[in-house]
């Protein structure tokens, strides 16, 4: 297994060059004949690897399976005690950070999958997850940030998330509070953010911030067609999108009692200027978003005229006329 790590780091280094079974040998202390079981495995798992006589073997441009070595390796901060999980298939990355935090892990964690089987949202709604065209990810970190930040978290998030795909791909996605963002008018990306917390400090033990983007083009439910939508960005590797995220969820969320982000939030908020419905104390209103203060709140004036603000919930932007 360690080999296998080993000749994929290098050949995750070396894209665009051919390296020869051989030198590849030589490098490792084994055999060719090993080398050649290793791209053969990792062929069978997916990763695209052309290769030639008298030209050795490279990673093909286009490859874009989810590989650890890959994210670890494009990610730029340096996270101390860092757990890195890629997996073909979960229930959900979520849950897999909470059963590992119950498991006794400590650090940091980064899971990631190619598909999951019960993707969740807020709310308890399913996230659609096919394979190979999304990615789906969650950063869980130790915490002691107040209870009363995590809407203030989750922005902070949306907006790690909208620079991390404008960074890459030019794209500036739309943000709907408080955790969605959305591309030409359909929903690409939702972002689910949870806490394990201790309730006698008033502290978050863990943060868990779960992001799942329609990467690729992909063919939806028919529930789904006029809701969901994707990036477009078929050429994007997911392995450098999931990387960036990490990078720019450590810059927003460490910069989170400056409210830096806000400003970004704000600037590219789908929501403020709008009417929108809400759903408070279980009776759906109509109401204008005029803002979103320091804690991420969404502050709505109704049609009494009275300003109200919400830190929960489910809204809708109501179509102009």
């Amino acid at each position: 297994m360690q080999l296998k790590l080993e000749v994929l780091k290098l050949l995750e280094e070396s894209r665009g060059q051919d390296l020869s079974g051989q030198a590849l040998a030589e490098r490792f202390g084994v055999s060719r004949n090993a080398i050649w079981k290793v791209i053969r495995s990792l062929k069978e798992e997916g990763y695209v690897i052309e290769a030639g006589q008298n030209r050795g073997y490279r990673l093909s441009a286009g490859n874009d399976v989810l590989s650890a070595v890959a994210v670890a390796g494009a990610i730029e901060h340096r996270i101390k005690g860092l757990s890195l999980y890629v997996h073909r298939e979960i229930d959900s990355t979520n849950d897999e950070a909470k059963r590992l935090i119950a498991d006794g892990k400590k650090g940091p964690l980064l899971i990631l999958a190619e598909t999951q089987t019960s993707g969740r949202g807020r709310q308890g709604k399913s996230f659609y997850s096919p394979e190979r065209s999304g990615m789906y990810m969650t950063f869980a970190f130790p915490s002691k940030l107040p209870l009363d930040s995590a809407v203030a978290a989750t922005t902070a998030a949306a907006v790690a998330v909208f620079l991390a795909i404008r960074d890459l791909t030019g794209i500036e996605t739309e943000i709907k509070w408080v955790n969605d963002l959305y591309h030409r008018g359909k929903k690409v990306c939702g972002i689910l953010t949870e806490a394990i917390s201790d309730f006698e400090m008033g502290e978050v033990q863990n943060l868990i911030i779960g992001v799942g983007i329609n990467v690729k083009s992909a063919e939806f439910p028919a529930e789904l067609a006029g809701i969901a939508g994707t990036l477009g960005a078929d050429n994007l590797h997911r392995n450098a999108l999931a990387a960036r995220i990490v990078d720019r969820l450590l810059e927003c969320l460490g910069g989170l009692g400056s409210g830096a982000h806000l400003a970004l939030y704000r600037a590219h908020s789908m929501v403020i200027g709008r009417e929108i419905e809400y759903t408070r104390n279980g009776v759906t209103e109509v109401g204008d978003a005029l803002d979103i203060d320091e804690d991420g709140w969404l502050i709505v004036r109704g049609k009494d005229g009275k300003r109200i603000l919400l830190n929960s919930g489910e809204i809708t932007v109501r179509t102009r006329t």
